[in-house]
């Protein structure tokens, strides 16, 4: 087929020329305009966003009130895109999300069913989760349809949207804001519902009130995921300009993770922190060697107990060195910058504490107003038609003649204006009336409808005329939404800023140094540390705790390697770093840790009896409970984790143990009531294998109940309590003795000793006895204080009875 020559049509081109710049400029400002007005800025009476408002709205026209059944969000963003707001869903459901995250906002506004996301992770899809408002989100809404705010058209004019929410309560201040806009900025911290609702009561009866009033009512911002905040200068001058820096601190604390473990334990972290991010920092500047002294980071959070975050300390750190530095250098402690920037009257302005609120009271005051004329008019209308039925209910037979009478309804209706001076309005609903409402009772409702409806009107003229009313209602709707909506403060304030962190090169040592140090061993067997300065002396609080009967002290030094005796005849190697630390002016061994649990017995049967050091050149004596004694010499000791000091034979055990000198007397208290003593020269110090030698001769079927050294027998007391063979343990106190050690004569080593005590009827043993200084206290099984008898009883006495049961008898501190 030959090609046709005829040559194409010319086309009719446009080209216009346009100027680049003016046209980039054009476009631009119209973008810049519209991301300010339209997207990225609150505006400062609801608080809201126009993508927040039109959520909210849209919702409490789809009938998703608190009382109803969650529906999907994919329903709700499609509602809100098709009809308000011309955007991707996207844009949408990321502000739906928002308004449901309890994290992100102090009062929530949505209900959110399904996975809303977390601090560290992002929601699930919109067809996935439901959603429904919040029970404040009424407040927010309430009033729309009584005109109280101005309605503007939709993007297509084809819906009507509030331009903005009457908002109850001062939404911007409590939920706070953030968003980018072209050349500015919003960051608003969320704040206490009942505090901002205090200090919007106060402006109302006080406008004059200046910044650090209202400061007294709104001390600062409360964030929904706690934390402290640290120093209150930043927050002064975000609430006097609009603009300021906070630092926010996590909430931690020590608490031991073991018997020889200690961890910091993070509850709470700063606003819009997650766990996840600060255990990846954690983690990154330990790797990078600028942190030391963490052992491990787990996240034990859950929904039952909210979160817990647990960061081990290794052994010979200071937990309280490491904290500092994990707020240095992790999220742990971390910055908010407060820019208060919203629209007011259609333009950005930066927004002190005062003008916030003042912008938001005269929102509220115009909402009520407006309101209150629309419920005026409402009811002067009900009011005019009640009047015009009284008048034909009181008159009906000739109302009726009118009507039969007229030719039709216009005649009918215009006849009734004339004769009974009716306005159109009332002529109408004359004619519409039904026969039922022709009753007496009908009657009676109308007059009491009546008379309601004119002492409404009555109050309404009243509160439009008076604005001191006007303001006293607007204050106790907004206490009405704090009582309904308010919960405690959260977020912690503390006056004092954080200290600023000393510039140090390389890795800083956060290990516990080296210091004199005194280990305090109670007789139920806790134990605690007490750091020395200079000449400080011990002493116990003042006071007395659960306890306090010391069983044994020992001076050494913070990171040295001590002994623990136990009554299996070994020595456990432990340094006391790890040990609770407490006061030296005031003791409390209650705040120690079960020494048994610090070193690790594993035998329930197995207990401490006394502390050692290994560079100790003084004799070591034990006594056993057949009888056996032994001295030991610890610097010969040789250095293993665990070594056997005695040779037990079976069923034998240590009952006792101290450092006993050639000058010092060995003590045995059997349970047939002998005392023995002697002096500790008379027993030469044998190696660690060697079993001991004869000690004290025990009677048939007696043992070893106590094993003393005694440094002062002059000042030294000697205590016993008896009981019967046999008596369940804790049903009977018994009877109790305090001697002075002086009356006890000296026997040589391996003879029978003294009698110690007098037994009654029904008494055949000692359950306890014990002898030291004349300092003795007295505490029960559960370490509870228990009273002796006073001093002074001859050594055979038969002793007191005593009230409660005594678990065990030590020293004070000091003695």
């Amino acid at each position: 087929m030959p090609r046709s020559t005829t040559p194409p049509e010319p086309i009719d081109e446009r080209i216009q020329d346009i100027d680049l710049s003016s046209e980039m400029q054009g476009s631009f400002l119209e973008y810049a305009y519209s991301v300010i007005y339209s997207r990225a800025l609150p505006d400062a009476r609801d608080g809201l966003k126009p993508v927040q408002r039109r959520i909210v709205y849209q919702m409490a026209e789809m009938g998703l009130r608190p009382d109803r059944g969650h529906v999907k969000s994919a329903r709700v963003v499609g509602e809100v895109m098709g009809k308000l707001h011309p955007h991707g869903d996207s844009a949408i459901y990321d502000a739906l999300v928002r308004l449901a995250q309890s994290f992100a906002l102090r009062v929530p506004l949505v209900d959110g069913h399904g996975n809303f996301g977390s601090l560290d992770d992002g929601p699930a899809a919109a067809r996935y989760t439901e959603a429904r408002l919040a029970a404040p989100s009424l407040a927010l809404t309430e009033s729309l349809d009584e005109d109280a705010v101005d309605f503007v058209p939709n993007y297509d004019g084809q819906f009507q949207q509030p331009s903005v929410l009457p908002a109850a309560f001062p939404n911007l201040l409590v939920n706070g804001a953030s968003g980018i806009a072209v050349g500015m900025a919003t960051n608003m911290a969320p704040h206490n519902l009942n505090e901002v609702v205090a200090a919007a009561v106060h402006l109302l009866e006080h406008p004059d009130a200046t910044v650090e009033e209202l400061m007294e009512y709104v001390p600062g911002p409360d964030f929904p995921s706690g934390g402290i905040l640290m120093g209150l200068d930043g927050v002064k001058d975000a609430y006097t300009t609009g603009r300021g820096a906070l630092r926010v601190r996590g909430k931690t604390s020590i608490e031991p993770l073991g018997p020889r473990r200690t961890g910091i334990i993070v509850t709470e972290l700063p606003y819009m922190v997650g766990p996840e991010r600060l255990i990846e920092k954690i983690r990154d500047a330990v790797q990078a060697k600028k942190l030391q002294g963490i052992s491990d980071v787990t996240d034990l959070s859950d929904r039952r107990h909210g979160m817990r975050i647990q960061i081990g300390i290794k052994t010979g750190f200071d937990a309280n060195a490491v904290l500092e530095h994990l707020y240095r250098l992790t999220p742990l402690e971390d910055s908010f910058s407060i820019n208060n920037v919203a629209l007011v009257d259609g333009q950005p302005r930066t927004l002190g504490l005062k003008d916030m609120l003042s912008v938001y009271v005269r929102h509220r005051l115009e909402v009520v107003t407006r309101r209150s004329r629309f419920r005026l008019a409402r009811r002067e209308e009900r009011l005019h038609l009640i009047e015009g039925l009284l008048i034909a209910i009181l008159d009906i037979d000739e109302v009726i003649q009118v009507i039969r009478t007229s030719e039709d309804a216009e005649q009918a209706r215009t006849r009734l204006r004339d004769v009974f001076d009716l306005s159109e309005l009332q002529a109408e609903y004359i004619l519409e009336l039904r026969l039922r409402r022709l009753t007496k009772f009908s009657r009676i409702e109308l007059e009491a409808e009546r008379d309601k409806l004119q002492q409404e009107i009555a109050e309404l003229k009243e509160l439009l005329d008076d604005e001191a009313l006007l303001r006293r209602l607007v204050a106790q709707e907004l206490d009405a939404a704090a009582d309904a909506y308010g919960t405690p403060r959260r977020t912690m304030l503390l006056n004092a800023a954080p200290p600023k962190p000393r510039s140090t090169k390389g890795t800083p040592d956060l290990q516990i140094a080296d210091a004199p140090t005194v280990v305090v061993l109670s007789t139920t067997g806790r134990a605690v540390r007490v750091d020395l300065e200079g000449d400080q002396e011990l002493s116990l609080a003042t006071r007395r705790s659960k306890h306090d009967a010391v069983l044994a002290t020992l001076a050494t030094s913070t990171r040295a390697e001590i002994g623990a005796v136990t009554s299996a005849g070994r020595v456990l190697r432990f340094s006391p770093v790890d040990l609770p630390s407490v006061p030296s002016s005031s003791v409390h061994l209650a705040a120690g840790v079960p020494l048994r649990d610090y070193v690790g017995l594993l035998d329930k049967s197995e207990r401490v009896v006394a502390l050692l050091r290994f560079d100790d050149d003084a004799p070591f004596a034990l006594g056993t409970r057949t009888g056996v004694v032994k001295r030991i010499v610890p610097s010969g000791l040789a250095v293993r984790p665990e070594l056997e000091i005695i040779g037990l034979k079976p069923g034998d055990a240590v009952v006792g143990a101290a450092t006993a000198p050639d000058a010092t007397e060995l003590v045995f208290v059997t349970s047939d009531a002998r005392l023995l003593h002697f002096p500790a020269a008379g027993v030469r110090p044998q190696g660690a294998p060697a079993g001991g030698m004869a000690g004290v001769k025990l009677g048939a079927g007696a043992e070893v109940v106590a094993f003393s050294v005694v440094e002062t027998p002059d000042d030294a007391v000697v205590v016993t309590v008896s009981g019967a063979d046999g008596m369940l343990a804790g049903t009977d106190a018994g009877r109790a003795k305090v001697s002075s050690f002086a009356e006890f004569p000296g026997k040589g080593r391996a003879t029978g000793g003294v009698r110690a005590h007098a037994f009654l009827k029904g008494e055949d043993r000692l359950s306890l006895a014990w002898v030291g200084p004349s300092s003795a206290l007295a505490v029960g099984n559960d370490g509870s204080a228990r009273t002796l008898p006073e001093g002074g009883a001859k050594r055979d006495g038969s002793g007191q009875p005593l009230d409660a049961v005594i678990g065990s008898v030590g020293r004070a501190l000091g003695s």
